[in-house]
């Protein structure tokens, strides 16, 4: 199968928690989108730079010699205005862990005892946080305890770096014994975020009914749910097809007058799609058109899942075409979902189309999507073949990085 390089993906669960470490607890590190690439954070970053960091900034992400990117990512480090670039961190890192670079990993972020900035609880829950995202808990879980040996307090902010940590690393038994043992050991009380994480936890566990306990235990200790609290137990018990236990958390929603967004609907639209019931799926993207809150590209996605699934691919192109019409752009689990449909259909033509404007839009799909559709255009009809060509000839530039595509045997 052809490989495709990008950078490694977040899903749902750890963009969550990054958004709110940011907004919420004041932490540096910003969310990115799932399909976002090294030259489109270079350009964020050397945005706000002063020419001299601009110019250290440039040097690592084209850097491409990864024990050099080391030494100078160590060297820069030596700049407390570097260190306030958070995004840079977040890029070098994830390169690394997706080379499988643990040990370098680790060179970088025990640099960064050396400096007073490990004093600060931000910049120390940073750190905890990059390791939990490389599957490293163990390392997130020694920089948390050394942190009184590094003068750096701990608080419910670096004890929710911890237990997101330890999500990201999927240590989710993990998380449930630091919730409950290691804040009584260290004095921290938990606030609604902690619940929050504890309950993600819960849910990729499959322990849903744990999950809905949490509701409880927070109303004895005055912590009040939010959206995101109802949003993670909906998409959990919707996941696991308990659509009974689904319609309880919206009473509960109800009674204390939290009012869902689009993610609570997109998780119902969801359920709905599971169940074979994209026709009611529909009849409700219509309705939140109408009253709110509008639906997004992942609405939408719903429904083409839903009529794909059913080999209704006349109705999947046309959610495509409203896309647009409802002011949203397709992202990558769009092409990913309609895709496979279209060529299984016999619509080359479209195919190709379709993987035209994924990859003008910088969605990098699956590489082995990609490939099907040379595959399938070589296979049809000589007539195909210069479109297949165009499609590698696109994808292994240097804009795309689809360094295995390539024309199948006869193709040439």
């Amino acid at each position: 199968m052809p490989i495709l390089r990008r950078p490694l993906l977040r899903n749902s669960n750890t963009r969550y928690l990054l958004r709110f470490f940011s907004s919420s607890h004041n932490s540096s590190i910003a969310a990115c989108s799932s399909d976002s690439s090294v030259s489109d954070s270079s350009t964020a970053i050397l945005s706000s730079s002063s020419p001299r960091l601009k110019s250290l900034i440039s040097d690592l992400f084209h850097e491409r010699d990864l024990d050099i990117l080391v030494e100078k990512f160590k060297k820069s480090s030596q700049s407390f205005r570097f260190r306030g670039k958070h995004r840079i961190y977040e890029v070098t890192i994830r390169r690394l862990a997706s080379a499988k670079r643990f040990d370098s990993i680790e060179e970088i972020l025990e640099h960064q005892k050396q400096f007073s900035d490990i004093a600060k609880e931000g910049f120390a829950t940073r750190l905890i946080l990059l390791y939990g995202r490389s599957n490293m808990f163990g390392h997130a879980r020694k920089l948390f305890d050394e942190l009184p040996q590094l003068n750096c307090p701990r608080t419910v902010k670096s004890f929710n770096a911890l237990l997101t940590a330890a999500v990201d690393s999927k240590e989710y038994e993990t998380v449930t014994r630091i919730f409950h043992e290691l804040a009584a050991e260290i004095s921290v009380e938990h606030d609604i975020f902690s619940y929050n994480i504890l309950i993600q936890a819960y849910c990729k566990m499959g322990s849903m009914h744990s999950a809905f306990l949490v509701l409880e235990e927070m109303k004895r200790n005055g912590v009040v749910p939010t959206v995101i609290t109802f949003n993670s137990l909906l998409n959990g018990f919707y996941g696991a097809n308990q659509i009974e236990n689904a319609e309880k958390v919206w009473v509960e929603m109800e009674n204390i007058g939290c009012v869902p967004d689009i993610i609570s609907y997109n998780a119902k639209l969801r359920g709905l799609v599971a169940e074979g019931k994209t026709h009611e799926a529909m009849k409700l993207v219509n309705e939140l058109r109408d009253r709110g809150p509008k639906p997004d590209v992942f609405s939408f996605n719903a429904l083409i899942k839903g009529y794909c699934s059913e080999g209704n691919l006349e109705d999947a192109k046309k959610v495509y075409t409203e896309l647009g019409i409802n002011g949203c752009a397709p992202n990558r689990w769009t092409f990913e979902l309609l895709i496979p449909r279209v060529i299984k259909e016999g619509d080359l033509a479209l195919a190709a189309k379709l993987c035209h404007e994924s990859m003008n839009q910088k969605c990098s799909i699956n590489a082995g999507i990609v490939q099907g559709v040379v595959n399938a255009l070589v296979e049809e009809s000589m007539t195909m073949i210069d479109e297949a060509k165009k499609i590698v000839k696109t994808g292994v530039s240097d804009s795309y990085h689809y360094s295995g595509l390539k024309l199948p045997s006869g193709g040439e």
